[in-house]
C-alpha cells in the first residue's frame, strides 16, 4: 500500500510539475505577407511570391507586416484594394499597367525586439510599370528599397524591418506564483501559466497522498 501512494503521489508530482514546467507554445512566424485583388475583389492570400507574380492593369497587391499562424489567420492590409481610389488619377500609357500598391507596416506588437514601425503605418501607391512586370517590381515603384534572402522570401520593405526574415515567435508564459492569492488567479490563468485551479488541484492531491502515507506508517 505505502508503495502504491507513494507511486501515485510521485505521479501526482510529475503531472502537477508538467503543468507548472510546460513550454511556451509557437505563436506564429513575423513576416511580410502577400495579399492579392483582381478586378476589385476582396483581399486573397497570395499563391506565389511577388518576385513571380505578374498582376494585369487594375489589379491591386496588398503587403503586411504581421505575426500570423498561417494563411488562415494572417491579418489582411487595413486598407481596402481600392484601384480607383489609388490609381484614378493615373492615365493608362501604351506599354504598360497600373497597379495599385498597399504596404500595411503593421503595429508595435508586430514589431520584432529592438525596432519599431515606422511612423506612417500605412503606404499607398500607383506602380506605373510595364506590361510584363511582376508584383516585385511594382512594389519597388511604390516603397523601396526591398530585402529578400536566398530563398527570395521578401524580408524587408523601405528598410522594415531592418534584419530577419520570418523568424518563429513563441509566446511568452509568466511563471505562476507559489501560493497565489485569489486576486491573482484570474491575471495567473489569462498569463498563460498554470491557472490557480490548477494549482489548487494539485496540492490537493499531494496533501491526500502525504496523509495516506502517514496513516499507513501509523498501521506498520
Amino acid at each position: 500500500m505505502p508503495i502504491r501512494v507513494a507511486g501515485a503521489v510521485t505521479g501526482a508530482l510529475l503531472t502537477l510539475t508538467a503543468v507548472a514546467a510546460a513550454p511556451a507554445q509557437a505563436a506564429g512566424y513575423r513576416y511580410w505577407s502577400f495579399w492579392e485583388s483582381a478586378g476589385g475583389k476582396p483581399w486573397t492570400y497570395a499563391t506565389q511570391g511577388p518576385a513571380t507574380a505578374r498582376p494585369a492593369d487594375g489589379d491591386a497587391l496588398g503587403f503586411r507586416f504581421a505575426i500570423s499562424n498561417g494563411t488562415d489567420d494572417t491579418s489582411r492590409p487595413s486598407v481596402a484594394p481600392d484601384f480607383p481610389g489609388i490609381c484614378g488619377d493615373v492615365e493608362k500609357k501604351d506599354g504598360t499597367k497600373r497597379i495599385a500598391v498597399v504596404v500595411d507596416f503593421g503595429g508595435p506588437l508586430d514589431a520584432p525586439p529592438g525596432e519599431t514601425p515606422p511612423k506612417k503605418l500605412i503606404e499607398v501607391g500607383c506602380a506605373q510599370v510595364r506590361e510584363d512586370a511582376t508584383g516585385a517590381e511594382a512594389l519597388a515603384a511604390v516603397a523601396k528599397p526591398l530585402r529578400y534572402d536566398s530563398a527570395a522570401m521578401l524580408c524587408g520593405i523601405a528598410g522594415y524591418p531592418a534584419r530577419g526574415c520570418g523568424e518563429q515567435v513563441t509566446e511568452k508564459t509568466s511563471a505562476a506564483p507559489a501560493a497565489p492569492t485569489a486576486s491573482k488567479a484570474k491575471a495567473s490563468s489569462e498569463g498563460g501559466g498554470p491557472s490557480f485551479g490548477v494549482l489548487a488541484g494539485g496540492a490537493a492531491v499531494l496533501a491526500l497522498g502525504g496523509a495516506a502515507i502517514w496513516k499507513a506508517r501509523r498501521r506498520r
